[in-house]
């Protein structure tokens, strides 16, 4: 065992690896192994902007200096490259070879240009010319300053060749000749990326528009003849951010900093494989080396036929899972007399994100409400949240909305946001400097009987709803005195100037939270014994906090087990002799994408669950605002803990993480159930929706004496 831990960027490329594995099981519908082809590609855009070139950039400040896991820069890309290269190119086989076939015994069938029929031709060239062609600008590249090309936009670029005999304007307009003539045009965003074509034998047919822009971009360039052509899009470095300690307006500098993202330096490109030419041209003028260049055979961005979605009769998806109204909550009241008498819990997508929307909609309206504290992190398109809000302030009430501005790729959103909550009157709160405010929550305070009652919800996911019905999150519904109590010091310090004050319940980022992790930890080894060895479990979307790692080391040599479930970047080794030979990690990609942070301790029999937004990593520890809230309410507590240990459970989607670094399928004994978390979990809710349905209300008159 050479390190202690793995290496962060190469842990995250095997959570890729694990969406393919899922991609190649050809027991699943297609759409969902074409879903997951799509979420390759987007996982290593994102990958590339951010973890790629920070390690780039780490070559060039710090060519010597490795990693904990023993790796310098150098080593690092040179391994990225390898495993990445490995994974694009069964992504691609997988998608040309296997999904697209299968989708034509279906009926629904993909053309190649040059496998148009002739009334095909036809209608791809109209296409073209009356819907496309106009949007179209070319840019030629033997001019002294190259052209631009945008951070992952989609191009075509062409390789041209004079008509001879034919004089044109390159005769007026003559750049060097040293320089081969290759002009590109970039896709427009806003057209359709599938062009279904008349179709033949009964089967429907389509096209994709980039390709026929190859197909027939030589009327960009009349006098022209196109050689060759070549569909590209390039990456470009997006890990850095404003400089929050130089005095400037902070929206500006924002603002500033998603211009800097479209002309930062490249750091990859993704290319087809028609023209080697184009490709070693491009690779000069963007300072490309091989490693960096991924030569794709077929379909440069599989996300595109995700449009396929809409044809679907039903037979290429999973079966459809409805989201399932809290059967503790009620549809057409305020919650507020549920929350005085216990927690609530809400589990989504298996539950409806409607509550969360209702809970905010309810405050804004309650006249009785005076004011409304959150967090937004990503909220997305059209949110109700937001429009609530809005509506709370225009009544009257004191709105505090703290915006993240800087959630990466989403920076443009919440400035807009921002904006719109500002002018409708929300006091506006843009963080603090030099940390994200990543933490979820809500506090509604309501004028009950000459008091203020106060009410919070705190959640692991974003106050979003559209993400609400793909991303498996847990939160909390509560009136508890002392975390809302908590709470209130919470605002008060990220909103104002205060004191750190002591928190009775709540762990937060980067105050108390960390200490408060590896306290724990170090209280489950002082009371583990062989007789009745502790245990810690845990689950997380990445675990890469050395000290944390360490802790975790420290209590498996002490005989404590340590089950951990860790959806995509994991440094712990787990499985070594003499180091972590008592932990095990699993992880799950399944349908719903793995969200929620739950942290379990056995605590000598006296044991207690945790939900968290933070992950156990250095920039949610130590640089971010986050919050660990308790689950204290008995029923609620059960339930946490009958979900997470099912996905200790899982045998059907659940992968196994070994010493070396591999993660393969956890083996199912001949007597042993099958067993599907996620499955089980809708089961569980669907089962309840329907009991709830079956249980007639009983309701009570009260006879008064008149």
């Amino acid at each position: 065992m050479e390190s202690r831990f793995f290496n962060r960027e190469l842990s995250w490329i095997e959570f890729n690896g694990r969406v393919l594995h899922q991609a190649l099981r050809k027991e699943l519908p297609l759409l969902e192994r074409l879903q997951f082809l799509s979420i390759i590609t987007s996982n290593f855009d994102e990958f590339f902007q951010v973890r790629v070139a920070s390690v780039k950039r780490m070559q060039f400040s710090e060519p010597d200096k490795a990693d904990v896991s023993g790796l310098k820069p150098k080593m690092v890309l040179k391994q990225i490259s390898a495993r990445s290269h490995q994974i694009i190119r069964i992504q691609h086989d997988c998608l040309k070879n296997d999904v697209l076939p299968a989708m034509a015994k279906k009926g629904i069938c993909y053309v190649k240009p040059e496998d148009f029929s002739a009334a095909q031709s036809d209608f791809a060239l109209n296409f073209f010319l009356n819907e496309v062609l106009p949007l179209l600008t070319p840019l030629r590249t033997d001019t002294e300053v190259f052209p631009h090309i945008g951070n992952l936009t989609e191009n075509v670029a062409f390789l041209l060749k004079p008509i001879s005999g034919i004089r044109n304007a390159n005769e007026i307009l003559k750049g060097s000749d040293d320089l081969p003539r290759i002009s590109f045009v970039q896709i427009p965003s806003g057209i359709p990326q599938i062009v279904w074509l008349p179709s033949e034998n009964g089967r429907k047919q389509f096209a994709l528009t980039e390709e026929i822009i190859a197909q027939y971009g030589t009327h960009l360039f009349p006098g022209f003849a196109v050689e060759e052509t070549l569909l590209f899009k390039i990456a470009r470095d997006a890990d850095f951010a404003v400089d929050e300690d130089s005095g400037r307006n902070f929206v500006d500098a924002m603002e500033e900093v998603l211009v800097q993202r479209q002309s930062s330096f490249p750091v990859m490109m993704a290319c087809n494989q028609t023209s080697e030419t184009i490709t070693k041209f491009l690779m000069e003028k963007m300072e490309l080396c091989e490693d960096d260049v991924y030569r794709i055979d077929g379909i440069l961005n599989p996300g595109a036929l995700m449009e396929l979605r809409d044809i679907d009769d039903g037979t290429m998806s999973f079966p459809e899972w409805q989201n399932f109204y809290s059967v503790n909550l009620p549809r057409d009241e305020y919650y507020w007399d549920t929350l005085k008498q216990h927690d609530v819990l809400l589990h989504v997508p298996y539950e409806s994100y409607d509550p969360v929307v209702k809970f905010i909609s309810d405050a804004a309206d309650d006249p009785k409400v005076l004011a409304i504290k959150m967090t937004l992190y990503r909220t997305g398109k059209d949110s109700p949240i937001v429009a609530a809000l809005e509506r709370a302030a225009r009544n009257g009430k004191q709105v505090v909305v703290l915006v993240e501005l800087k959630a990466r790729f989403d920076e443009e959103r919440n400035i807009a946001w921002a904006n719109q909550l500002e002018n409708a009157g929300v006091t506006v709160i843009y963080g603090l400097v030099n940390l994200k405010v990543h933490a979820k929550i809500i506090m509604v305070m309501r004028r009950e009987s000459e008091t203020i009652r106060r009410y919070a919800h705190l959640a692991t996911g974003n106050y979003n709803p559209r993400t609400a019905k793909i991303y498996s999150d847990l939160s909390l519904f509560t009136s508890n005195n002392e975390i809302v109590n908590d709470a209130t010091l919470f605002f008060n310090l990220v909103t104002g100037y205060s004191t750190l004050q002591t928190m009775k319940q709540l762990g937060m980022a980067p105050v108390t939270l960390k200490s408060k992790i590896l306290s724990m930890i170090q209280r489950e080894i002082e009371r583990s014994d062989p007789e009745h060895p502790g245990l810690i479990m845990a689950k997380m979307n990445a675990l890469t906090h050395e000290e944390v790692i360490e802790a975790l080391y420290k209590a498996s040599q002490a005989g404590v087990k340590v089950l951990l479930n860790v959806r995509g970047v994991c440094m712990l080794v787990p499985g070594v002799k003499g180091l972590s030979e008592n932990i095990k990690v699993v992880s799950i990609v399944d349908r719903y994408l793995e969200h929620s942070r739950i942290f379990y301790f056995q605590n000598g029999g006296d044991d207690e669950v945790y939900l968290s937004s933070a992950d156990w990593m250095p920039r949610n520890l130590d640089r971010r605002i986050e919050l660990m809230f308790p689950i204290l309410d008995e029923k609620v507590f059960e339930e946490v803990k009958e979900i997470l240990d099912v996905y200790f459970k899982d045998n059907e989607n659940a992968l196994a993480l070994s010493e070396n670094g591999t993660w393969s399928e956890i083996p199912v004994k001949n007597d042993e159930q099958i067993l599907r978390a996620q499955e089980v979990l809708y089961k569980k809710y669907k089962r309840r929706s329907e009991s709830a349905v079956k249980t007639p209300k009983i309701e009570f008159e009260v006879r008064r004496k008149d």
